[in-house]
């Protein structure tokens, strides 16, 4: 009978372990072994089997399956199940436990982890950054409800691409948009800086921490700065990821159980993305030339502090994102344009 000149690839999804045994082992002629065999399925389908068998009885850690399966990250069916929230609650943990631990972040030691009152002036909790991230990066899309995704959380660009990003990648991005932030921030002396530097000369305090970026009365230093930071520059690189071409960076599989070491090599490699690095720097430097202090920071005006006063509770988060995008719509770099755009998409 016909035979094809060449056999199709055939993927196991799951039960790896059981061919492996067969390596050294020799079974008689005799022995069966039971398979499932499916034809001629695409990757969504793949994704959703190993989806079924290992994610949903929770058998294993389902961010590591988002890692392996990058579409699971926003296909539609799979909102129906838990796992789709388990995975965004999963990985904004683990992204903030690195961002606590890895000593090149600017947030190392500096995360209430344990959510202590009075915890060495760390006033941004553990949750305080999960519930950011949730609301940010690792946000989902849906073009009926919301019109700016989370770059992790969401297909992205004109082709919605997935970005295959691993955990590792993810933080280290997140390590360099902090950096650069820092950066601009002690290479620039604004008015609202040299308040809160003063400040802290008054407090006779006699650390190396910069009050312009983690000081009291420094929304930077709080829950509501915190999540301005992410959102803003999220809905920038969001915007312009077909640009920076994102989906070309990243995707190491070999990072996938990778240790805080490995987040050093992505931080360089990442460095080395010049387009991605250039525009990191020019909205750092917008955003450092806001006004960050909070309505207790020092020297306000009893105008500048009624206004301040808006951000604060649960409506603060969005006048402040609102603020800072209008800030950033004024800037004389291109990231005005930018900045422009995401106000129209988010009806602000």
């Amino acid at each position: 009978g016909w035979k094809p000149e060449k056999l199709p690839p055939i993927e196991v999804i799951d039960g790896q372990h059981r061919l492996w045994a067969f390596q050294d082992g020799h079974p008689d002629e005799n022995y069966e072994l039971p398979v499932v065999a499916f034809v001629g399925l695409d990757l969504s389908w793949q994704a959703y089997l190993f989806y079924t068998i290992n994610i949903k009885p929770k058998k294993i850690n389902a961010s590591l399956a988002y890692d392996l399966y990058p579409l699971l990250r926003h296909e539609e069916w799979l909102t129906r199940f838990d796992g789709h929230v388990i995975y965004r609650e999963t990985r904004a943990q683990e992204l903030v436990d690195l961002l606590w631990s890895c000593r090149k972040s600017p947030w190392y030691r500096r995360i209430n982890m344990l959510g202590e009152s009075g915890s060495r002036g760390l006033k941004v909790t553990q949750a305080s950054w999960v519930r950011s991230l949730l609301a940010s990066f690792v946000k989902s899309w849906n073009p009926h409800r919301i019109q700016i995704g989370g770059l992790f959380g969401s297909a992205v660009g004109e082709h919605r691409t997935v970005l295959r990003w691993t955990r590792i990648e993810q933080a280290a991005f997140l390590i360099v948009v902090g950096q650069e932030i820092e950066k601009a921030i002690a290479r620039l002396d604004e008015p609202w800086m040299q308040a809160l530097r003063r400040e802290k000369i008054q407090s006779r305090l006699e650390n190396d921490d910069d009050w312009a970026f983690v000081g009291q009365g420094n929304l930077l230093n709080a829950d509501q700065g915190i999540r301005a930071i992410l959102q803003v520059v999220n809905d920038v690189l969001y915007i312009r990821a077909d640009e920076l071409q994102l989906h070309c960076w990243g995707g190491d599989q070999g990072t996938i159980g990778a240790d805080l070491g490995d987040i050093d090599e992505c931080i360089l490699s990442l460095r080395d993305q010049s387009k991605i690095i250039d525009l990191l720097t020019q909205l750092a430097t917008a955003l450092a030339k806001y006004d960050w202090r909070s309505s207790k920071g020092p020297d306000l005006t009893d105008e500048e502090s009624v206004r301040k006063a808006a951000f604060r509770g649960s409506g603060g988060y969005k006048e402040l994102r609102r603020d800072v995008l209008h800030h950033l719509s004024e800037d004389e770099s291109d990231i005005a344009c930018t900045a422009r755009e995401v106000i129209h998409r988010l009806g602000y």
